[in-house]
């Protein structure tokens, strides 16, 4: 954070790759509000997100167990017509399996198929676990 803060006094412009780069250490680094923010900054500058910005973003939220604002943060990327993959799926998904979210694990589980996603181990497995955890 403290790098692009640093290229933006220095009129350094800031891009979504070093942007992306900076929210995944936030999300390695549990500081998923700081990653939130980011994302903000990248909206004031008109900068594209992208896939990675997203997923990054929905797994910081997943890392802290903040599991509402995960599903806010993909519904956000729904909406904004950012090509899907299985990564921000299965991020979301384990962040309400982590917090017996089950009803939204197996609606997002159910709605891959829909955008022509194949769960993998690690999707069911998290979303087996929120009914686990839930019943």
């Amino acid at each position: 954070l403290h790098q692009l803060a640093s290229m933006a006094q220095r009129s350094v412009e800031l891009d979504t790759v070093a942007c992306n780069s900076a929210i995944s250490a936030c999300e390695k680094g549990g500081e998923w509000s700081k990653a939130l923010r980011l994302l903000a900054v990248m909206v004031q500058s008109d900068l594209e997100l992208d896939t990675i910005t997203f997923s990054a973003g929905i797994s910081a939220c997943e890392k802290s167990d903040k599991w509402e604002k995960a599903l806010q943060l993909f519904d956000v990327m729904v909406h904004s017509k950012v090509e899907m993959n299985a990564i921000p799926f299965g991020a979301v998904i384990s962040a309400c399996g982590k917090n017996s979210e089950w009803k939204n694990a197996l609606q997002l589980l159910s709605a891959m198929p829909r955008n022509r996603l194949k769960p993998g181990t690690v999707t069911f497995n998290a979303a087996v676990s929120a009914c686990e955890k839930g019943s």
